[in-house]
């Protein structure tokens, strides 16, 4: 009976078992089948779409261990989908390689602008009373319907630009953009162009950008908003009523020409040449700058090609010479991008083309995608909350969505204008479209915020023009609709578009979020865009579903403060923005890259946590979101944070961090570490040391207490005793006011002079205290003290033969200038933009020279201010600004008491600026260069004592020394040069008689390279001391990392061991020339009509530029009084920060029952995400934070009993009485039997 009863037991067990898990099974794979994975075994389930998806293939739900949702993209390329009539043709993406130009826009000002703001030029945010009504509207704006305007604007045009000036034949504003808006050539990225791009295929998106500055046209700012009257008369009064002949004001014809405005658009005449000074005298105008058009030209590459691929403007590989049967000369091009894709020349002549690149592609390993970004970042935890972005305001500022496309709830789309001069307010390109869905849609491809009302704002025409002017309108009417949060998937390198700065800064201190890209101009460093750069700014870079940083994502640092200070950090955080789904144009999804994509990731993420703080509207402002966003960021291994910021966004944690937040002040970075490798590269790379150049770490500064903040008290530099933070010295300079919602703080650090000879580490720490104006109902003004830890590796002071002196302050870039490139064969990046600093564009270089032993130093002021008897070698690479005579004088004697330098020119000549000048094709207006690669008139003045001298010459080619290959990129040659130094010479290409005569000829005997040992003067006690060396090379883009096609390190650590110990190399020797140069060659001069001097800080601010401005005081810092603290400093300073909290407890809601619908898909239509009330079961998996899913609970309670039956029947037999059988005895004495078959 025992036995009976237990067999039956362990019966009942196994077969409870296994129907768990066959129950189990068959709900989770009931229509599924079984798909492998390279990299792991998952499960997989196809789950049904309705109609619109299934034209498009369906989505694979790939369920991994940690019970996630990813989901995967699988494209369908059969011939059935090519030729289904109903495959949408209207979407536009695009995905680059490694060169991506995303739609951008400019960059913040420098830190002048910053101070003077600061100081009490525009303190306070203006908010005027914009109350509009419909019957407002003017005539030519026939909506149809109430919430749709058009806006046409024809009569104003701007940009973001090149310069401050420009010549060139003028015109009609009105007749330019009607030309714009009326011409029959097709744009490059019409949608015929996309018409062979179904939804759903994975593509990435190349964006072009171009800035021009329209002559003759201005914004003049005021200093506060007035009627158009008002306006009017201001502008009369500082012109004259004599000279209105001479001067108009362009009507901006849209919904706020009625209102109050706080600028206008000006054309004044060619030959009134005070007007611009006049107008800046009056009192009441603020600024005046000139009016700028920005232009960007979307395009499309199909993710199969790769990110590195070379495509060039029209989406094809390679491309035709200029003799393409166009209208347009040789020597004209069209600036569309800050950093092209593809390596081609300036179009001057048929051998000007295609040039290998360095950077060639390579693809972006994916072990899993998402087909829904929300379910990637757990978008499910807030919506099973309730939460979906109800009562939010998101303002979108890009090509337009049409009212009636298919993924937008009924309703939520509330405003669509129109600030074109283009009569339409749906978007012609799908760039609108994708992003406004990333960011709301409710079906299919889905957004984070289906229940945000959305107001679309259409900036740019289906030509991709827009104008400064247009998002200044824009931008007050955003500010009159209270607009909580407002996405700019746009950027560009022009953080001197002033009116524009001004602008964003007005929008965030009337509590505006602003999420921008950051650039899709990597992987170079100091590409980042405006103004995802500036610090009031959510600034967001790109990474892959692999969790590493795109390689189109744009780098820190910052460049404006350059060259006196050092760059901010950015971006702030980074987040999807590889292959990630969103809305096409007229239905569907499709796949787009670049930061143009993470910003609305960003921008839909923070209007889903704005909606989780409905009953704390006061909690939440610029400064509050962002310090919640980069709190709870994922840091990534393996990553400097110039590249990602504060680290990967995590939206539940974020939410954690809000609602739980309390008014406050943060750091970022909130902790120096200049021993912590990579994350605080390059400040990691180089110990500090006694005698050295300070380093300076630029802290930003964000206030969550109020809009505008000052320091209270002096900022304590506090020292740990124990861990000889005395050796340390710090000088602290910050912003005075902290405004708007965010301010800096720049730490210098040196060693004392006590440290000299003293190696270790070294730790201390910054206390400083923020004041802000009590809010509303308080008495009190609130206060907030936060800590600012210091680590630094402190070496002996190296020998002066180790030591390297970069020169930083001869060096300038675009803006606000127009300096070429220094190669002339890059047509598509023709901008010297980058900053030209060692942790930027000549990164690889520092990284070299650092693994040699050297340690190189960076010297941001005038020769005056530098003891060479500290440094062996002087680095002059790449310098576009002049000299002071006194610098000249300083030079001469430094070099004859032992320092040696080395100079890496560029190209210089007239005729060849004049060729490069950029023609647009809207203003029919040209502009031309400032200076050549190199300012070579400059450097040959600070060469002239010594006989030596450059050339105007251009020259281009391949050639060898010793068993180096060589590429002499559009450099310059060497013209004159002491006979009894060595000259190296080379046959090569006049590419400058190429570029005026488009004839190829070859120049014998170019010299490129001389070496030279001075001779020290006799001193009056007939001594003499050892002088310097020399070196002379006339190309240096074999040291930049912009368009470097062969490096010449090589050569440098050469150059270095001669002009330090020397040695002459062998390979140098061996090719010494006896070449005699021409005493009597006339050397280059500058052009005449430059305007070099507006942008210099050498030359004189007037025409003539010959007399420089006075010699500035060499910058003194003040070093901090210190206060020791007799305790340890922390262990580890990287602390995932964590904000201060008020009382109370926010938990993750497990998961709802089903009787009830989160409010964030209430709506959602039948199909993918369909969930029915009666029906425990849901379409797809939730994420971790929804609970304790049912199906494996059950399955392992299966498993177990199992298991528990195979173990007792195991441990059974295992442990069952053995008994022994009785075998017969044999009997030993029985005769022996012979048994026979048959017998």
């Amino acid at each position: 009976m025992r036995i009976r009863f237990g067999f039956s037991l362990q019966s009942w067990l196994l077969i409870l078992g296994f129907a768990s898990i066959c129950h189990c099974a068959s709900r989770l794979l009931g229509n599924a089948s079984l798909l492998p994975d390279h990299n792991s075994v998952e499960f997989h389930q196809e789950f049904p779409v309705d109609n619109a998806t299934s034209k498009f293939g369906s989505d694979v739900v790939s369920i991994n261990a940690s019970v996630r949702l990813l989901i995967k993209v699988q494209t369908n390329k059969s011939s059935e989908r090519k030729n289904d009539p109903h495959s949408p043709h209207d979407t536009h993406s695009g995905h680059q390689p490694s060169n991506v130009s995303d739609v951008s826009r400019g960059r913040i000002g420098d830190s002048n602008v910053t101070q003077s703001n600061a100081s009490g030029e525009q303190k306070t945010p203006i908010q005027p009373d914009l109350s509009y009504s419909a019957n407002q509207q003017g005539a030519d704006a026939s909506p149809k319907h109430e919430h749709d305007r058009i806006f046409p604007e024809e009569s104003s045009e701007s940009s973001s630009g090149n310069r401050t000036e420009q010549r060139g034949p003028g015109g009609s504003a009105a007749n330019r953009s009607k030309e714009a808006a009326e011409s029959g050539e097709a744009h490059p990225t019409s949608q015929a162009n996309c018409s062979n791009i179904t939804a759903d295929e994975s593509v990435q998106l190349l964006v072009d950008f171009s800035t021009t500055v329209l002559e003759n046209e201005h914004i003049v700012v005021f200093d506060s908003y007035y009627s158009e009257n008002a306006r009017h008369n201001f502008v009369k009064a500082a012109l004259g009523v004599t000279s209105a002949h001479r001067w108009q004001i362009l009507p901006r014809d849209n919904i706020l020409s009625s209102h109050p405005s706080d600028f206008d658009v000006i054309r004044i005449s060619s030959d009134y040449q005070d007007a611009v000074e006049n107008l800046e005298g009056h009192p009441c105008v603020k600024r005046v700058t000139p009016h700028k058009k920005l232009t960007r030209s979307l395009k499309f590459v199909s993710d199969e090609d790769g990110e590195g691929q070379d495509v060039s403007e029209d989406g094809q590989e390679g491309g035709e010479p200029c003799g393409d049967g166009t209208d347009q000369p040789c020597d004209m091009q069209k600036f569309q991008t800050m950093r092209g894709k593809d390596r081609r020349s300036l179009s001057l002549g048929a051998a000007f083309w295609h040039s290998p690149v360095r950077h060639k592609g390579r693809k972006l390993m994916r072990s899993a995608s998402s087909a829904q970004i929300t379910s990637a970042l757990q978008a499910e935890a807030l919506w099973d909350m309730g939460f979906s972005g109800v009562g939010v305001k998101v303002a979108i500022f890009d090509t337009g969505l049409a009212e009636d496309h298919p993924h937008f709830k009924k309703g939520r789309i509330k405003d669509r204008t129109n600030w074109t001069n283009e009569k339409t307010l749906d978007d012609g390109l799908g760039h609108g479209t994708f992003v406004a869905g990333v960011i709301s849609s409710y079906r299919e491809c889905l957004g984070f915020a289906p229940d945000a009302d959305l107001y679309i704002f259409r900036v740019f025409t289906n030509k991709q023009v827009s104008y400064t002017s247009w998002f200044l309108d824009a931008f007050n009417y955003a500010i009159m609709k209270k607009i909580n949060i407002l996405n700019l998937s746009i950027g560009g390198p022009d953080f001197m578009d002033q009116p524009f700065v001004d602008k964003v800064w007005e929008l965030t201190a009337n509590k505006v979020i602003l999420v921008s890209a950051i650039g899709n101009d990597g992987p170079l460093y100091g590409t980042l865009n405006n103004p995802a750069d500036q610090m009031d700014v959510i600034g967001v870079g790109g990474i892959n579903f692999d969790n590493q940083i795109a390689k189109f994502s744009s780098r820190g640092m910052t460049t404006w403060e350059l060259p006196r200070g050092y760059g901010r950090v950015k971006p702030d955080i980074v987040t999807y923005g590889s292959s990630v789904r969103g809305s096409a144009l007229r239905g569907g999804c499709r796949t787009l890259s670049g930061t143009s994509v993470a910003s609305p990731v960003v921008a839909g993420a923070v209007t889903l946590l704005m909606s989780t703080m409905a009953n704390h509207p006061n909690i939440v402002n610029p400064a509050s979101m962002k310090q919640a966003l980069m709190s709870s960021a994922r840091r990534l291994p393996d990553t400097n944070m110039f590249e990602q910021g504060q680290g990967k966004l995590d939206l539940v944690k974020a939410y954690q961090m809000l609602r739980e937040y309390k008014p406050q002040v943060t750091l970022h970075p909130s902790y120096i570490d200049l021993t912590e490798c990579p994350y605080m590269w390059p400040y990691c790379s180089q110990p500090i040391y006694y005698g050295g150049m300070p380093t300076i770490v630029n802290v930003t500064i964000l206030n969550g207490m109020g809009v505008t903040g000052k320091f209270r008290d002096k900022l304590l530099w506090e020292p740990f005793t124990p861990q000889f933070g005395g050796y340390l010295e710090v000088a602290l300079q910050y912003s005075q006011t902290v405004w708007p919602w965010s301010g800096y703080l720049a730490v210098s650090i040196s060693v004392a002079k006590h440290g000299a000879n003293w190696e270790g580490i070294a730790q201390g720490q910054i206390t400083l205290t923020i004041e802000s104006p009590p809010e509303e109902g308080e008495t009190e003004p609130r206060l907030s003290t936060v800590k600012l830890p210091i680590k630094a590796k402190i070496i002996p002071t190296p020998p002066r033969n180790k030591r390297l002196l970069w020169d930083q302050y001869h060096n300038l870039r675009y803006p606000p200038g127009y300096f070429p490139r220094d190669n002339l064969r890059m047509k598509n990046d023709p901008l010297d933009w980058n900053g030209d600093h060692i942790h930027t564009n000549f990164k690889d270089l520092y990284l070299h020279l650092r693994s040699a032993g050297y340690f190189i130093e960076v010297l941001g002021a005038p020769y005056t201010c530098f003891d060479a008897t500290q440094y062996g070698v002087l680095l002059l690479v790449d310098p576009e600004e002049e000299y002071f005579p006194e610098e000249v004088t300083k030079l001469k004697r430094d070099i004859d008491n032992g320092l040696s330098i080395i100079v890496f020119a560029d190209w210089f000549n007239v005729t060849v600026m004049k060729k490069i000048k950029f023609f647009d094709e809207n203003t029919r207006q040209w502009w031309m260069p400032d200076t050549g690669g190199a300012n070579i008139p400059a450097l040959n003045e600070l060469l002239s004592p010594w006989n030596m001298a450059f050339g105007d010459g251009v020259f281009e080619g391949d050639f060898k020394i010793g068993s180096h290959d060589m590429y002499y990129a559009s450099g310059t040659s060497i013209v004159r040069f002491p006979k009894d130094g060595l000259l190296v010479v080379e046959n090569l290409k006049d590419q400058g008689y190429e570029v005026d005569s488009g004839v190829s000829v070859t120049a014998a005997n170019v010299p490129v390279l001389g070496i030279y040992q001075t001779q020290a003067p006799v001193r009056e006690d007939n001594t003499t001391v050892p002088s310097g060396r020399i070196v002379l090379y006339g190309d240096s883009n074999c040291l930049d990392g912009s368009h470097m096609q062969k490096d010449c390190f090589w050569l440098l650590d050469a150059l270095l061991e001669y002009t330090i110990h020397g040695n002459v190399p062998p390979i140098l020797e061996e090719r010494k020339s006896s070449l005699t140069l021409a005493a009597e060659l006339e050397l280059p001069e500058r052009m005449e009509g430059n305007h070099l001097y507006r942008f210099s800080k050498v030359l004189g601010n007037h025409p003539a530029g010959s007399q420089s401005r006075v010699l500035p005081v060499c910058p003194h810092l003040v070093w901090a009084q210190s206060h020791p603290l007799n305790h340890s400093a922390p262990v580890n300073l990287y602390q995932p920060q964590k904000l201060l909290s008020i009382d109370s407890e926010f938990a993750l809601p497990m998961l709802q029952q089903h009787d009830q619908i989160p409010k964030g898909i209430r709506g959602f239509p039948q199909g993918l995400y369909d969930w029915n009330p009666a029906s425990p079961e849901l379409p797809f998996s939730r994420s971790i934070y929804d609970g304790a899913p049912t199906y494996p609970t059950v399955a392992f309670v299966g498993m177990v009993l199992v298991l528990v039956y195979v173990a007792a029947n195991v441990y059974k037999w295992w442990t069952r009485p053995r008994r022994r059988k009785l075998r017969p005895r044999k009997n030993r004495n029985a005769p022996f039997v012979l048994k026979i078959a048959g017998v």
